[in-house]
């Protein structure tokens, strides 16, 4: 791995020096001055072992309400298994996190009533039709019944879908059924929204078009975002601010802007940024291909 350049707090840490712990943003009103930004996620000094094997390492970090996150790294780096701690799939080893207030691991069914979580494999029922997937979730929910039609045809107008909300899943596009799963995991209002590599598979012009219905119901809603992707330029046009795993420890967290300025050169992409701080060595792994390769499905035990 290459020596970060000097930067500034928050952004990194040189190699082989103790991790630079990013300034956990104050809950409610300062002693002097505006209310500080509430804050969506706050993770605090949260660790991962697998036996003798450190996955997460003593990682913090917050997230302000209102933001679109991008969390990144990797294959193997260890964000997978940060986002199954944030999301109460996984208990950590050491430390916490606070989402939405509730501590992951004490209020675990409290923090799942405010999140919602899309995986990046489709899971929508292909035999029933889009309104009907989004039914059955707005049920399990407890979303109350006379509640429920208003809900899913606003759902369907924000992602352009209500006048396909007859037909069957199995019969829609690739960049169509994402658009199903992202109206399914709003359902409930939930107040923190967790994307999986939202736009994998997807052509140029539906990956846009997710991109721009995602900013368009942030736009309309208080919801805070916390996005992994493997697209670069998805992370620079979305997120307001990006961190950065490897090694299971926090390496990078900024602004796109600032992370692109904090590498000499110019014309810095945030690809130039990512091999930056994460090295060229490729992770190979030898695996079967799975479903449960999504760090928002529960492992098997």
């Amino acid at each position: 791995m290459s020596t970060p350049s000097p930067a500034g707090p928050n952004k990194v840490r040189p190699t082989n020096s103790e991790p630079v712990r990013p300034t956990t943003e104050p809950v409610g009103r300062t002693l002097s001055g505006p209310p500080a930004v509430p804050l969506a996620i706050d993770v605090r000094n949260i660790s991962k072992n697998f036996g003798d094997f450190t996955a997460v390492n003593s990682v913090s970090f917050s997230v302000k309400r209102g933001e679109i996150f991008g969390l990144l790294g990797p294959n193997g780096a260890g964000k997978s298994t940060l986002i199954r701690m944030l999301v109460t799939l996984m208990p950590p080893s050491a430390g916490t996190a606070l989402v939405n207030g509730f501590d992951i691991v004490s209020k675990a069914n409290e923090v799942r009533e405010t999140i919602g979580v899309i995986p990046q494999a489709m899971t929508s029922d292909l035999e029933l039709s889009i309104e009907e997937n989004l039914l059955i979730f707005a049920k399990l929910y407890g979303v109350p019944r006379a509640k429920r039609a208003g809900l899913i045809t606003g759902l369907l107008e924000s992602v352009e879908l209500l006048q396909w909300k007859d037909k069957q899943v199995k019969n829609l596009s690739g960049g169509m059924r994402r658009r199903v799963e992202i109206a399914r995991g709003l359902v409930h209002e939930p107040q923190i929204f967790f994307l999986d590599e939202p736009t994998t598979g997807l052509d140029p012009v539906s990956r846009t078009a997710v991109w721009d219905m995602l900013n368009r119901i942030k736009a309309t809603r208080d919801l805070t975002v916390l996005i992994t992707t493997h697209y670069m330029d998805e992370a620079d046009k979305l997120c307001d601010r990006i961190a950065i795993v490897d090694h299971g420890e926090l390496v990078a967290l900024d602004s796109p802007a600032n992370l692109k300025a904090s590498i000499p050169g110019a014309n810095v992409t945030l690809d130039d940024v990512f091999v930056h701080y994460t090295g060229r060595a490729l992770r190979d792994a030898i695996q079967d291909a799975s479903v449960a390769d999504s760090p928002f499905v529960i492992p098997q035990r």
